[in-house]
This record gives C-alpha cells, sequence and structure tokens, in this order.
C-alpha cells in the first residue's frame, strides 16, 4: 500500500536524484544527516515506492545497498508544475471560439482520467473510490474516505489547485468530471474549499455504475 508522499522527504528525493544512486553513507555525507534520519526518510520513500534498493554485490566482504528514485518518484518530483498550469488554464480561458475551448478541455480532462485512472479497475463504486484515493495519495494528495455517510464521500483536506481555483472555478468542475470518468458514477461537489469550506467534498450520487 502506498502511503502519503511526505513534503519533508523531498530534499532526500532530490539528492538521490542528482547522485543518480547512492548508499545510506553517500547520502549522509551529501546532506550531512545522520544514518538513523537517513534510514528513516528512506523506509518512507520505500513505503510509497518513490525509491528502491538495490544489493550490489561486492568482490570482498559484504554486498551492499544503493537506493535509486523510482518512476513513481521522478513523476512526484515533477509534480510541481502549479505555476505552468496556472498559466497554462488563463490562456485557455482566452480562446474565443467555444468549440475549439471545449475540444482542448475536454482533451485535458481524458488525459488527467489517464493520468490518474489507468491502473483503477475494481468491480464496484466503492472499490474504485478506494483505489483513487490511494492514487492521489500517493501523488501528494491529502485526501481521506467518509464512509459514514448513506453515500461516500471523497474528502480533499487541501486544494491541488488552490490558485488556479480562486481565479476561475471551473477547474473545480473539471476534477468533479475527471472524478466522474474514473468512478463512473456521478460525482456532486458539496463543499468547496473555494467557497469557504475547510475542505472539498466529492459524494457519489449513486452507487450503480452509470453508462
Amino acid at each position: 500500500m502506498k502511503s502519503t508522499f511526505d513534503p519533508s522527504d523531498r530534499p532526500i528525493l532530490e539528492q538521490l536524484q542528482k547522485l543518480g544512486s547512492a548508499t545510506i553513507q553517500q547520502l549522509c555525507e551529501a546532506m550531512q544527516v545522520t544514518q538513523t534520519a537517513i534510514r528513516q526518510r528512506l523506509n518512507r520513500l520505500q513505503a510509497a515506492n518513490l525509491v528502491d534498493r538495490h544489493t550490489i554485490p561486492a568482490d570482498r566482504g559484504r554486498p551492499h545497498h544503493v537506493y535509486k528514485v523510482t518512476q513513481l518518484g521522478l513523476q512526484q518530483l515533477g509534480d510541481n508544475y502549479g505555476e505552468l498550469a496556472l498559466v497554462l488554464w488563463r490562456e485557455l480561458s482566452k480562446i474565443d471560439n467555444p468549440v475549439v475551448r471545449n475540444q482542448l478541455v475536454e482533451s485535458l480532462k481524458s488525459s488527467l482520467v489517464q493520468r490518474y485512472g489507468q491502473n483503477i479497475d475494481g468491480l464496484t463504486p466503492s472499490i474504485r473510490l478506494e483505489q483513487l484515493k490511494q492514487v492521489l495519495q500517493s501523488r501528494g494528495f491529502h485526501v481521506e474516505l467518509d464512509l459514514n455517510k448513506e453515500l461516500p464521500i471523497l474528502r480533499e483536506n487541501n486544494c491541488p489547485y488552490s490558485e488556479l481555483a480562486n481565479t476561475d472555478k471551473s477547474i473545480c468542475e473539471l476534477e468533479q468530471a475527471v472524478f466522474r470518468d474514473i468512478l463512473k458514477v456521478d460525482v456532486n461537489l458539496t463543499k468547496c474549499l473555494v467557497e469557504g469550506h475547510h475542505c472539498c467534498e466529492f459524494q457519489l450520487s449513486q452507487l450503480e455504475t452509470v453508462s
């Protein structure tokens, strides 16, 4: 099970990527941090599937371990594009032709559905919702499920598009549409951080799959 990425672990992830691969001792020397601290961070990153450990045989003595950033870790390092997303969305909104603009938004939605939903294959909406939560958490989203309601809720405790949403709330509608396509059921945005709530809540409107 992938765990939530801790932003405080980003420096070690960046250092490891800079080195290509490294032992614990090499990371200690590069970051001026104790072995205990390095091991704790590497354990978290391994649990999140952001770092892999490889055993290197030695000609003499015991083999040693080196650590390397995984493909998912590389994606995590590259997910800090909030400013670029804001610029691109503003430029998209300036397109006068509504047909062209809608086509581009639809293409963007399809890309996001593929990005977050490619491995979501649960047979029921509830299973797919749990899978979506896991995917979002693995990418640094602070999300949780509320199953104490009549219909389950996916709760975002921080907005992944905060600055963008404050300038154009249609990004919230896009996220809602992405979740709907992934979960294959209608989804209602019942609370929104932009509207002054403490979180964003996406509630399934039904438990049967929509066509």
